[in-house]
């Protein structure tokens, strides 16, 4: 029995590596899931697993802070989305890395490394974090937006949520503009800070300071009501599958 332990704050992708798991080691068993930093470091008090598939930016920052906070003594896979480079860090005294999205052939490979391995776990977290500290995620943080032949400037933290709607985006400045602009929300999704927007479903993108109230709907979602107001048929409730994830993001 090969216990295991899955730090993602992405439930879709945890669902997905729990899946692999099982599909290409029977043997694994998987003891538990958490999303940030906080729930890790409590989780690893009461808990010792055999082996820990870890991301790196949780939802409430980097997984590396929980080196500071609990001693860690199982082994490490990392997984990530950044680029090569940063990728080359984690190559430094881990047992491996996995890019996202996940294949499952590279999966087996790093397990059939975790066993040839066994009796070299040491993860020197201080060196990851020197290599890692070089290659930091950056985020967008203004939009240039053409308007005939009008280019308008809008920073991010003037955002206040971003929707489609008939095969366009717009962006919803707080005070209450409506511009239209290139990108997609898949796009957006990615360039946005986590900290500060969060995807509610498929059509909205909202700043966390955008959230005016909040009301419990059916199947665990939540409706919004947003600053300023959406248009009257806009969706805003928090869809079923990313509810949790939502809930979590405002409480870290």
């Amino acid at each position: 029995m090969l216990n295991i332990l899955i730090v993602e704050d992405e439930e879709l992708a945890a669902n997905r590596l729990a899946g692999q798991l099982k599909k290409v080691c029977p043997e694994c068993s998987i003891l538990g899931v958490t999303k940030s930093v906080k729930e890790t470091v409590r989780w690893l008090s009461k808990h010792q697993p055999d082996l820990i598939f870890m991301d790196i930016q949780l939802s409430d920052g980097l997984c590396f802070s929980i080196f500071d906070r609990i001693r860690v003594t199982s082994p490490i896979i990392f997984t990530t989305a950044y680029d090569q480079y940063a990728i080359e860090a984690f190559k430094v005294n881990s047992i491996g890395y996995l890019l996202k999205p996940v294949k499952t052939s590279d999966l087996e490979k790093s397990l059939n490394k975790f066993r040839d391995l066994k009796s070299v776990f040491t993860v020197d977290i201080d060196q990851l974090m020197a290599a890692f500290s070089q290659e930091r995620p950056s985020y967008k943080e203004r939009f240039l937006i053409r308007i005939g032949d009008v280019l308008k400037k809008v920073e991010t933290d003037h955002c206040a949520y971003f929707f489609a709607k008939d095969k366009a985006v717009y962006l919803v400045s707080f005070d209450g503009k409506k511009l239209p602009i290139d990108d997609s929300l898949d796009a957006l999704e990615q360039q946005l800070n986590p900290d500060h927007f969060f995807r509610i479903n498929r059509s909205f993108i909202v700043n966390l300071n955008s959230i005016d109230e909040m009301t419990a709907w059916s199947r665990s979602r939540v409706k919004l009501e947003l600053r300023p107001k959406a248009f009257k048929e806009a969706d805003t409730l928090v869809s079923t599958s990313r509810s949790a994830d939502f809930k979590s993001w405002l409480d870290s």
